[in-house]
């Protein structure tokens, strides 16, 4: 059996998916296009050992930061992790709210190009001298969806979608199954957490916040003591880069903040739009809705399932 659990960012997915794992006999394997990347803990909330309740995690920290990484290498990771958990016959818990990898798991991508370097190390050269503003208002032109659906300016992900289009003349996104089409597989059910918008955004400004009393900082410092920087795949997200360019002397500590907050909070308003137009998704609400009550929730449905099958 297969449960995805998906929501914003800040909802409080960590906690609710721990406790049904213990209850579902399941393993997790995380739905985040961060969280895969070695040291960035604190910025993408990695969930500790102590979090992880004991509970086996998959794709947490284990790609070298310089490497890039795509929905699509995420999905063959978690196919090979599927196969070994069912061996074990465990059932599965993905959780997470990164959009392109969340809409893998329900249903694979369409076959894009492969990267051609030549269209690579042309763009790059392009950002080189002139920045990745005149990339992203480019890519807004020939592709407007997969630009509004992206986090911000990513750098990684702008490139990629210029190059398929060089290579075959038609929008990334035209390589995503239609978004509202998407259908489940009859071995998975789909649960999304939600808050009331404030609510949602007082979390996020609050985990902000807490990531700066956590030493969010000096993970920074270290992570470019290593040698790393935004030239790199996996520091090219909003907090890293914010981060950087504050230890960097390029940003003030207030806007640094203020500007990770904004961001993330227009980052999750779009994992909503996104998340809101499948009416498979069984919806809770965290406001009006206790953790105990909705883990029970979500273990009858799956209990059901089961027995229905």
């Amino acid at each position: 059996m297969r449960i995805l659990l998906l929501g914003p960012t800040a909802v409080g997915k960590t906690a609710l998916s721990v406790s049904l794992a213990k209850k579902l006999s399941a393993e997790i394997i995380s739905v985040d296009s961060r969280q895969c990347y070695k040291y960035l803990n604190i910025g993408t909330a990695t969930p500790t050992k102590q979090e992880r309740g004991g509970i086996p995690h998959y794709n947490l920290s284990i790609i070298d930061p310089a490497v890039k990484d795509s929905a699509a290498n995420y999905a063959e990771r978690a196919e090979q992790w599927r196969q070994e958990i069912e061996e074990r016959g465990k059932n599965i818990l993905y959780v997470g709210g990164s959009t392109l990898h969340v809409q893998c798991t329900i249903q694979p991508l369409d076959d894009v190009p492969e990267a051609n370097e030549e269209n690579i190390n042309k763009l790059e050269a392009q950002i080189e001298s002139d920045g990745i503003e005149p990339l992203y208002q480019k890519l807004q032109s020939i592709d407007p969806d997969y630009a509004q659906k992206m986090d911000g300016m990513n750098t990684q992900r702008i490139v990629r979608a210029l190059d398929v289009w060089m290579q075959t003349g038609r929008p990334f996104s035209s390589y995503h199954s239609d978004n509202n089409s998407i259908s489940v597989p009859d071995d998975m059910l789909v649960f999304g957490l939600k808050r009331d918008r404030q609510k949602l955004y007082d979390r996020i400004n609050l985990r902000v916040d807490k990531m700066f009393e956590q030493g969010f900082l000096n993970e920074v410092r270290e992570i470019l003591q290593r040698g790393y920087s935004l030239e790199d795949p996996g520091l090219n997200t909003v907090g890293y880069k914010q981060a950087i360019q504050f230890i960097n002397g390029n940003m003030s500590r207030e806007k640094m903040i203020k500007d990770i907050k904004t961001k993330t909070r227009r980052y999750a308003k779009r994992q909503l739009s996104w998340f809101r137009r499948w009416e498979f998704i069984r919806w809770i609400n965290l406001d009006n809705t206790p953790d105990t009550e909705a883990h029970n929730f979500i273990a009858q449905q799956v209990a059901a399932k089961l027995n229905k099958d």
